[in-house]
């Protein structure tokens, strides 16, 4: 069971965290939600609340992988140029990197089309002790199988499976999916960045005239603009039928990517604040034991200061 936050750290992190959670317990509309939202903060701000925010997050992650018990999922889901990249490397700057794994999760190639549609997650999962990050994840089954229904054919299910009610049970398998690692010690955050298409339009125009970033762009992004409606209404559909309490979406304001990086990295430290993370406590055998290890070093140092000492003895009188 989660414990609560302290009230201070509560009341400091919630203006950046509940007014983006979705967990299902109210009716959800994409297009009521501003892209370009700033919560009352300039950049400058901003900057800071992300600096104590990762050293906190610093923090947490070793006594996470310490104590050895809950394991964190992050899923990022969100149109090209939302910033997702570059979030997950701001936000994550400085943390232990043997403590996380990022995947990204491209168009499936053949043997992960010879299992079932949430397979090459499954494997990918984080272990115990250890932070997940999912760029995009098995919610583009849902999305871009959707939004492109071709794709769906190369799945290789039999025919008599894809009917018109799939992607409602696509949504069941995914939600008990998520249910089943968070009754297993797996929490789960999700995050779609909420960009608008003005906003995008200005990133790629941006990354064409930075040669650094021309590799990020192809011709395939200007048809997928044009399908921009269609993938706002399904991204509303998974929202709403997958935000639950146990794997609650935040619905990001992805304009302005500093506080963007807010939202996420509060919503995240909030969650593992909750957790009541500490350093495993030693039982009295090993404490014993640590006793026992310090007399062996201590003594250990002695014998070797007074070996140094006869060997330069021995040096200075020419043996």
């Amino acid at each position: 069971m989660h414990r609560k936050l302290s009230k201070t750290l509560a009341a400091e992190l919630d203006p950046f965290v509940s007014p983006f959670r979705v967990d299902g317990s109210e009716k959800f509309r994409l297009k009521s939600l501003k892209t370009n939202e700033k919560g009352g903060l300039d950049k400058a701000e901003a900057e800071k609340i992300l600096d104590a925010n990762r050293e906190r997050l610093s923090d947490l992650q070793e006594k996470l992988y310490a104590q050895d018990r809950w394991s964190l999922l992050l899923v990022f889901q969100g149109m090209d140029a939302a910033g997702k990249d570059s979030a997950v490397k701001a936000i994550f700057e400085g943390v232990n990197p043997q403590g996380c794994d990022v995947h990204s999760f491209k168009q499936p190639n053949n043997h992960e089309l010879n299992h079932d549609f949430l397979w090459r997650c499954a494997t990918a999962l984080p272990e115990r002790g250890r932070i997940g990050i999912f760029n995009r994840s098995y919610y583009e089954e849902c999305l871009v199988t959707r939004v492109h229904p071709h794709l769906l054919a190369q799945e290789k299910l039999p025919p008599k499976l894809i009917t018109k009610n799939i992607w409602r049970e696509r949504f069941e398998d995914i939600s008990s999916f998520e249910r089943y690692l968070s009754r297993n010690g797996t929490v789960i955050l999700k995050f779609f960045l909420n960009v608008s298409r003005e906003e995008q339009r200005k990133r790629f125009l941006d990354r064409l005239d930075q040669p650094a970033k021309n590799w990020k762009f192809s011709m395939n992004d200007i048809s997928e603009r044009a399908l921009w409606p269609r993938y706002m209404a399904v991204y509303q559909d998974i929202v709403r039928r997958t935000a639950s309490e146990m794997a609650p979406w935040f619905v990001v304001p992805a304009d302005h990517k500093w506080f963007a990086r807010v939202v996420i990295g509060s919503a995240i430290l909030s969650a593992m604040e909750g957790l009541d993370l500490h350093f495993p406590r030693a039982d009295k055998a090993s404490l014993d034991e640590f006793k026992k290890v310090r007399k062996a070093l201590e003594h250990e140092s002695r014998g070797g200061l007074k070996k140094e000492a006869k060997v330069a003895k021995r040096a200075a009188k020419g043996d």
